[in-house]
């Protein structure tokens, strides 16, 4: 009776809950809200127009730039062109610093 008994695999990966993950929860979405959608949002609820309750952000929400003002095209930089268009405009911002002093 006081032999100890070697467990079989199976009944060691049936009691092992540890190692089994759940199944990840199924969520449907049916629309993502567009820029647009959250510009009217914002302007129609007053939840938005104040922050803390004490802050009123109306005037920033009546001069916030529309999307189409803020979206720009992708422009890949490659580093010796950027580099040397900076150096560039250092040396005539200098160049025109030095002649103003000499005038």
């Amino acid at each position: 009776a006081d032999i100890p008994v070697i467990p079989e695999l199976e009944e060691v990966q049936e009691e092992d809950l540890a190692m089994q993950v759940a199944a990840p929860p199924s969520v449907q979405v049916n629309r993502v809200l567009t820029y647009h959608d959250l510009d009217k949002d914002l302007m129609k609820y007053a939840a938005f127009q104040t922050l803390d309750g004490e802050v009123d952000l109306k005037l920033l929400t009546k001069v916030l730039a529309p999307e189409h003002e803020l979206r720009e095209d992708d422009v890949s930089w490659d580093w010796d062109h950027l580099f040397t268009e900076v150096s560039s405009e250092l040396v005539t911002e200098w160049d025109l610093g030095q002649s103003e002093r000499e005038d």
